[in-house]
């Protein structure tokens, strides 16, 4: 199966791909996780995608096309991926259709006020990378890593100004990918607008729209 994940910034696309890597046994792929680990290593992608992210702005197309194209030529995905982060744009899902067409999109969709209260309780420490939410999943000790003891940190693409200027850049960018995909017939909508401790409700819905795949294979 070659499924793509489509939504804004926050309606829990990642938490929602590694169940379903586990699930289907299926590589899950994040374009966010690939600059990561450029910007880590201070590539000079990852100096360039760096200063991009924390604008609020997208990767150029071009830059995202070529790195994906790679990504997605391994061996590794040969029975299929879950593909979180691209295609972002309209040029973007065409590109792709020449390297690895996918069978279905999954359109998640939260609320503007659910994303925000998500993303800006967010935490992260800044020396193993370790993940927290101030609400939904809370460090032991407050402000404190689990694992290193470092200060967690919030990161500037976190800052509600910064998630603001995420979502208008969403909205008038990515949104396009919901009627393309629409009219090929390859879209199925999931809600996510629910608590992160209900997220068997949002697989329930993702299981039952890639049943249509297994169907069809």
């Amino acid at each position: 199966m070659r499924i793509v994940l489509l939504g804004a910034p926050g309606v829990g696309k990642g938490t929602v791909a590694a169940l379903l890597s586990q699930k289907y046994g299926l590589p899950h792929i994040s374009t966010g996780d690939i600059f990561k680990e450029e910007i880590r290593k201070a590539s000079p992608m990852g100096l360039r995608v760096k200063a991009i992210v924390e604008s609020g702005a997208l990767v150029p197309d071009s830059v995202v096309n070529d790195l994906m194209k790679d990504r997605l030529s391994r061996t590794d995905v040969r029975s299929g991926f879950i593909l979180d982060g691209y295609p972002r744009t309209v040029e973007q899902a065409k590109a792709m259709d020449s390297f690895a067409t996918p069978e279905l999109a999954l359109n998640f969709s939260a609320s503007r006020r659910t994303i925000i209260e998500r993303l800006s309780g967010r935490r992260v420490c800044p020396k193993c990378g370790a993940i927290y939410h101030v609400s939904n999943n809370p460090p032991k000790k407050k402000g404190i890593c689990n694992g290193c003891n470092e200060k967690l940190i919030t990161r500037k693409d976190d800052e509600p100004a910064v998630i603001s200027n995420r979502l208008d850049v969403y909205d008038r960018v990515t949104r396009p990918l919901i009627d393309y995909y629409r009219s090929r017939g390859l879209l199925a909508e999931i809600n996510s607008d629910c608590p992160i401790g209900k997220i068997d409700r949002i697989i329930e819905q993702c299981v039952k729209a890639l049943s249509r795949v297994g169907n069809n294979g």
